[in-house]
């Protein structure tokens, strides 16, 4: 434990080194513009991070991605707050309560509560994820090949279930993925596979196409379909007065009201739903603003402009981080889109995630959870207090040399990142038919998340029919693998059979009443 204690210390000393926190601020403040941006994002700015991975050392390149997970968490508030549109799916709730404020010339407030929501919330995340590490490492050594099976069958079923009303669409977009994993070199034996008589598969797709395809060209043609004034952000934002920085500090009757035990409990909330694989900063968000309007001594504000809302949506999104990274780092199974892509940094970078990645690689990982407590606790409220007046100039950056300067930087980094021409042309075939995909409802967050977890579905599968002579019955009799299936039913039944009852059971009881004269 003392060899960990001394590893983290070391993380934080590595910051202080001048190029790497150059690499740490750069990496927040293009976080922090991505997300500020209606329709960017920091899955997308870290896609476009990718290819530069390539020239850097694993260590810069791991703190920019940790930079860029928390600010484009934290920054999604900005547009949610001052022009009602989320930056980021996780500022959905922080959109109902901060642009209430807002319209109610409370804007600056309303930032400055997101603000500090999201830095009790970041840091408490990245503490947990400090201290609670080594443990997991320690459970996750007792798993077996049958446990991983069931493992990652059950993240790829709660990644499905966690699209609520798009659960089959869902379901077939991660069928989709793990079928394009499974093109090149069978993962058991040395024979090309799906090849469809060219050598240009046998390699494989390479998961750089993919990344840029489904978030960054499918965001270009999305931008590129709209007409008229949709092509550009809402110009309201210019019209709000000049703000004073003073006043984005929530004062502290605000903060008595809204109470330390719901920044802390949200950020809990927030932690614990990071760590289930798929469930991400929306889920989070929304159960901690639950329970926060749940536990409130003024519910009746909630919708209406409620501060409480907006600091256990933001401390619960922002602690996700911190979740996040526990199954993308012990077991190789992203938490949310982010870390999916930033387990293609790992990947690229030579670093195999599993139990024993932290023990032997702690001096490249430390720096990561160094970055992701400074980012939440230093530079988000710096960031705040430098650049909230000018927010809402960036919200009024026009679209289209926007996204024509991103389309090219996409295209150009998947070549970069391979060499091939013949990966870049793939990166533009799922480019296309992630923007297909995203206009008839089917989510292409569970096509990335298929394909990177396909190959070990497959591979633990096969592995765990070798040890027991082809039978499949390992998987029913292993304690481990037994635990990871109960646990699968658990979510399948309160995630879709109960609120699917308790749907049909409101709407029988609304006919009834009805029909009773």
């Amino acid at each position: 434990m003392s060899d960990y204690l001394a590893g983290i210390l070391g993380g934080f000393v590595a910051l202080a080194d001048p190029v790497i926190l150059a690499y740490l601020v750069i990496g927040f403040l293009v976080g922090a513009f991505f997300a500020a941006v209606p329709g960017l994002t920091a899955v997308l700015a870290i896609a476009l991070l990718l290819p530069v991975t390539y020239s850097l050392d694993i260590v810069p390149a791991l703190v920019m991605c940790a930079a860029i997970f928390m600010s484009g968490m934290y920054a999604g508030s900005v547009t949610a707050t001052t022009i009602n549109i989320p930056g980021a799916p996780s500022s959905m709730m922080t959109a109902i309560e901060g642009n209430s404020l807002m319209r109610r010339g409370e804007g600056a407030n309303a930032l400055g509560h997101a603000a500090l929501g999201s830095m009790i919330g970041g840091g408490i995340g990245a503490l947990l994820l400090i201290l609670v590490a080594p443990v997991t490492a320690d459970i996750a050594l007792l798993i077996r090949t049958p446990g991983k099976f069931s493992l990652v069958l059950f993240a790829l079923v709660v990644i499905v279930i966690a699209q609520r009303d798009a659960i089959a669409k869902g379901t077939v977009a991660a069928l989709l993925g793990i079928m394009f994993a499974t093109v090149g070199v069978d993962v058991m034996q040395p024979v090309a596979r799906f090849t469809f008589g060219t050598e240009l598969l046998v390699e494989g797709i390479n998961m750089m196409p993919i990344i840029i395809g489904a978030f960054a060209v499918s965001e270009v043609l999305v931008q590129a379909s709209m007409r008229g004034a949709s092509r550009t952000v809402d110009l309201e934002a210019g019209a709000i007065p000049r703000i004073r920085r003073r006043d984005f500090l929530p004062t502290r009757a605000e903060i008595r009201e809204i109470g330390w035990w719901t920044y802390l409990k949200s950020a809990v909330i927030g932690y614990f739903i990071g760590v289930l694989p798929g469930a991400g900063g929306s889920m989070a968000a929304f159960v901690a603003y639950a329970e926060a309007m749940r536990k409130s001594r003024r519910p009746q504000l909630f919708g209406k402009g409620s501060r409480e809302g907006i600091a256990a949506a933001e401390s619960a999104n922002n602690s996700m981080c911190g979740g996040a990274y526990v199954p993308m780092l012990m077991f190789g199974i992203p938490g949310d889109p982010t870390t999916a892509v930033i387990l293609g940094v790992l990947t690229i970078s030579g670093l195999q995630p599993g139990p024993r990645l932290i023990e032997t690689q702690l001096p490249l990982i430390a720096p990561m959870f160094a970055a992701l407590l400074v980012s939440a606790i230093v530079l988000i409220p710096l960031t705040l207090f430098l650049f909230g007046p000018y927010f809402l100039k960036i919200v009024s950056i026009r679209r289209a040399p926007l996204y024509s300067c991103i389309a090219v930087v996409a295209l150009v980094g998947a070549y970069v990142a391979t060499y091939s021409t013949f990966q870049m042309a793939l990166a533009l075939f799922f480019g296309v038919l992630a923007f297909f995909m995203r206009r008839a409802g089917y989510p292409t967050v569970t096509l990335l998340l298929g394909f990177i977890l396909g190959p070990d579905l497959e591979q633990y599968f096969r592995r765990g029919l070798s040890l027991n002579h082809n039978d499949p019955t390992i998987f029913v009799t292993s304690p481990d693998s037994l635990f990871f299936l109960g646990l699968t039913v658990f979510f399948f039944y309160f995630m879709v059979i109960r609120p699917s009852r308790q749907l049909n059971a409101d709407e029988a009881d609304g006919t009834n009443r009805q029909q009773t004269p």
